[in-house]
């Protein structure tokens, strides 16, 4: 690692793997305190700046769409931002930068931004990617989905999490699946005391040859990819504020191609606070029915009894956690009820409506009510 050079750490993993609650974690470190963090969001309606509890000022929220996409050329931006801040005196000197991921981002276009772009190259050392995996879910999402196969492979550090939640075998299974696809990266356990703290982000200087030879490829396919994108901006003399307009235009369709049409992203925004029945008939509701469909939901509600104290909800298919309350709602917000959802092969409008169902605010009237059909499950003073 270059002295003159800041180091930059990706965190990153799949769906409800853990990342925020490690980040809070490492947010308490004291040797965080000069540190950036960079979080994405996929998502209508950002939420993670909402509940990672920052310990500094200096936390950037991207827009929506993950890393690997529409904000791409925006996290190069950012990147740059806090190089002029530093520069100009207007932010102090960072001891690190910490990019935490969107679940569903492949990894490989944020470590180019890092390692491959010139003038952020300059200033920054990509100072290892750390991956957390969900010992439930692992197994399958790496299976399943690409992007949770490359975030294990390009890992220098594993970090397992929700091991409590899953048996022996499983634990084992998935563990040899690691190690098939990363032989040389550490293995932490998620719940061990060591794991929230911020040495685990010191993994040295990223080193392609030491993975997979899959992954230097994806590394040079992706800088091969950022050459034309910047050959064809060229091309159409864009502008600053034109040539973000097209980014996002062209990266729409990337983003359709590697996530795949069926993965959608939406969020609900509800004005009044909600009654604790309705908002756990919604929950049991939807992920009796739907849940290996629900890839992630995020939520912070307002709630009748006290909606000065708003409360936290984390799912992942059909595993959600306790919920939490925060002591008060987060500086800044507005205070309204907040869910993001990621979904696969899950209509929309099913889920806005059956929402709307149980807080009187929309008549389920849809074409694909017939949906709700299926489910036999009887809940008084509601008929589908």
């Amino acid at each position: 690692m270059s002295q003159s050079r800041i180091p930059v750490s990706i965190l990153t993993g799949f769906l409800g793997a853990g990342k925020s609650t490690l980040l809070n974690r490492l947010l308490k470190d004291p040797e965080m305190k000069d540190a950036a963090v960079i979080i994405n969001e996929f998502g209508e309606v950002g939420i993670d700046h909402l509940l990672v509890e920052a310990s500094n000022d200096a936390v950037v929220e991207l827009s929506d769409g993950c890393l690997c996409c529409t904000v791409r050329g925006e996290l190069v931006d950012t990147l740059a931002e806090l190089i002029d801040g530093m520069q100009t005196g207007k932010i102090k000197p960072l001891s690190r930068v910490v990019i935490e991921t969107t679940g569903l981002a492949d990894p490989a276009p944020v470590m180019q931004s890092v390692m491959g772009h010139p003038s952020i190259a300059q200033h920054f050392d990509l100072d290892g990617v750390v991956t957390v995996v969900d010992a439930v879910n692992g197994l399958s999402t790496i299976d399943t989905y690409p992007e949770a196969y490359k975030q294990v492979a390009v890992a220098d550090r594993l970090i397992l999490t929700k091991k409590t939640l899953a048996d022996e075998a499983t634990i084992l299974a998935l563990t040899q699946r690691l190690r098939s696809l990363n032989s040389r990266a550490a293995i932490t356990d998620g719940d061990a005391e060591d794991a929230g703290s911020a040495a685990m982000l010191v993994n040295g200087l990223y080193d392609p040859a030491s993975k997979i030879a899959d992954v230097d490829r994806w590394l040079k396919d992706e800088m091969a990819a950022a050459a034309d994108d910047h050959d064809h901006h060229d091309h159409h003399d864009h502008g600053h504020h034109g040539h973000h307009h097209g980014h996002d235009h062209h990266h729409h369709a990337h983003d359709v191609n590697r996530h795949g049409a069926s993965i959608r992203s939406y969020s609900i925004l509800h004005d009044e606070p909600i009654d604790p029945m309705a908002i756990n008939m919604f929950i049991d509701l939807l992920r009796s029915t739907h849940g290996e469909k629900l890839l992630r939901m995020k939520a912070i509600v307002a709630l009748t009894d006290r909606p000065d104290k708003p409360l936290v909800l984390h799912g992942v298919q059909s595993i959600f956690h306790p919920p939490v309350r925060l002591p008060a709602w987060p500086e800044g917000s507005d205070r309204k009820t907040r869910l993001v959802l990621i979904t696969r092969d899950l209509s929309e409008s099913y889920v806005r409506d059956l929402f709307g169902a149980f807080t009187g605010k929309v008549a389920i009237d849809r074409p694909d009510r017939a949906a709700m059909m299926d489910n036999p499950l009887s809940i008084p003073g509601f008929k589908f």
